[in-house]
Order: C-alpha cells, then structure tokens, then sequence
C-alpha cells in the first residue's frame, strides 16, 4: 500500500463542493425497497431520509452531509418529516430513519422526539436507525424503552484494515465498535454494520480481501446484518484521493467476490448496497445481468447462477 498522511477536518471540508438545497420541514427522499428479513422471505421497508444537522464526525469518504443543515431542527420537525412521509408511502414491515449521520446525537434528532417518533412507529415490526459507535448508549437505551418494535441500530464499520481505519478520521476504533456491538446485543437490540469495498489507499485486490476480513471480524462481535458499500467518489476528498491515483471505486469482479463470500459464511444476512452502482465497472461484460444477480441475491440471500 502506498503510504499516505492522515486527511483530517480541515483538509476534508476544504475539498466539498457544495451542499443541496434542503427544508427542515421535509425529509429530503422517501421509498419503500425490499429488503431479506432475519427470519428468511422479503419484507418491504419504508425508508425515510430525514433531514436533520450534520453529523459531527467528518469522514474522509462520506458524502452524506450534501443533504443535512448546518444548525439543529426544532422540536417536533423530524416528526413531522416522519409523519409526512408516511403519509405518502404504501404500508410495509419495517421502517428505516436514517439520518445521514447519528439518531442518538441530540444536535440531530432532538430527544424530545423520541416518544412521537416511536408512536409514529408503532405499525412496523421493526425500526432501523444509524449511529456512530461512540454515540451508542443511554439514548439508544431510552428509545428501545420507548418502542414496541424491534431496534436495530446500523453503524459503520468501513474497514479493519489497520492503516486505513485511521485514515478515513472515522475516530474509531476496532474495540470501539466491538464494545458498541456488545452492548447492544446485551439490549436485545440487532446490529447492522456498514463494510466499504475498497475504500482509499487500497488495490481492487486488496479492497475485496480487507472486505471480507471485515464481514468476518463483524460477525465475530455480534453483528447480525452486513451492508457492503462500493466506495464512491462525489464529496470533493474521494476526487482528490482519485487524481493522487489514492482511489480508484471496485470492480463489479470485486462485488460479486465478496458478496459471494459474505453469503457463503452462513453468519448473518449479507447485502450489497446497489445505490449509485451505474459507476461501478461501467464497461464491464454483461454488466446489466451481473448486477440483476447481485439483487436476486440480496433478496434470497444465497448464491444464484448467472443467468
């Protein structure tokens, strides 16, 4: 690997382009997608993009604050982005907030709002938010209190590679992970972990092998679903990284490695993100097919032939 310094805030936020046009009063997307449940078949979720403050870590390769503010929402706002998204979407099993950074940091997701958030959630079998290991703790503990659903809370992981976890200032650790992981379980709350697939600094052959190191440390502490990311370009930093020759994305060669490898474990449910999957690979033999594959093999959680 070729070495590089650390990219911290500064040299981060410098590189962005500008952020989007957003309303506190709305979420800024809404969908319902399909998703394998835990228990096998295929659930429909309702997903929420809520529009909220950004996240107070600034990772190297997020482009998720293009769509937050940059002060706090008042009380009562994110549940009425809730509820007016919910109004818009057909019923399904289970609902998704995510919130482009943490739904325990109270600068987000004001903690008033955990009870009316919860009512609003009352339909759903099961409710998924994000959070950033070192914000896991008394809050997520009061909102599972409050819900008569499942929690699962999806953190990221990225990598366990022990050169470019550093450098993506994530500002975690390994053992910070694994302690959130531990605690939540001990709550009877799931675990989603967020795996990039060749994140900066990495060959596409080392990318695919640092993922599935990664699924494998992930199950090893607990967690019970792994989303793999193919690492993109769009936040400014990726670009820079990419005109160092410090990044390039994965080949779809790579994503279907690893999901391949992330099923076969038989460890949890395995995923791979397909969003934004038209700059993967653009050139690619039988392109279209392959990635119809990698869906078929989402929803069914096992390997399928390529047709």
């Amino acid at each position: 690997m070729k070495p590089a310094p650390l990219y911290q805030n500064d040299w981060i936020l410098a590189r962005r382009p500008p952020r989007n046009a957003v309303s506190p009063d709305l979420p800024y997307a809404f969908l319902v997608e399909q998703e394998a449940a835990p228990g096998g078949g295929v659930v429909d979720v309702a997903t929420i993009f809520l529009t909220n403050r950004e996240c107070p870590f600034i990772c190297l390769m997020c482009d998720l604050w293009k769509n937050t503010l940059e002060t706090s929402v008042a009380s009562g706002q994110i549940v009425a982005q809730i509820r007016w998204a919910l109004a818009q979407l057909p019923p399904a099993r289970y609902l998704k907030l995510y919130n482009a950074g943490n739904f325990f940091d109270p600068q987000a997701i004001p903690p008033d709002d955990y009870c009316p958030i919860a009512e609003l959630a009352a339909p759903f079998k099961r409710v998924i938010v994000e959070s950033h290991p070192r914000l896991v703790g008394r809050r997520c503990w009061e909102f599972r209190r409050l819900l008569r659903a499942e929690l699962e809370v999806a953190m990221g992981l990225e990598t366990v590679h022990p050169e470019v976890l550093p450098r993506l200032n994530k500002q975690m650790t390994l053992d910070d992970f694994a302690r959130a992981a531990g605690a939540l379980r001990a709550e009877g709350i799931a675990v989603r972990a967020f795996i990039l697939v060749r994140p900066p600094f990495l060959t596409d052959t080392e990318g695919l092998e640092w993922a599935k190191r990664s699924l494998d440390f992930a199950f090893s502490v607990g967690v019970e679903c792994c989303s793999l990311i193919p690492t993109r370009a769009g936040n400014g930093a990726i670009e820079e990284l990419e005109r160092q020759g410090l990044f390039a994305p994965p080949s779809l060669d790579s994503l279907e490695q690893a999901l391949e490898y992330g099923l076969s474990l038989g460890a949890g449910r395995v995923f791979m993100d397909l969003w934004d999957i038209e700059r993967v690979s653009p050139v690619a033999p039988h392109r279209a097919a392959r990635i119809e594959r990698l869906l078929r093999m989402n929803l069914a959680q096992r390997m399928t032939p390529a047709r």
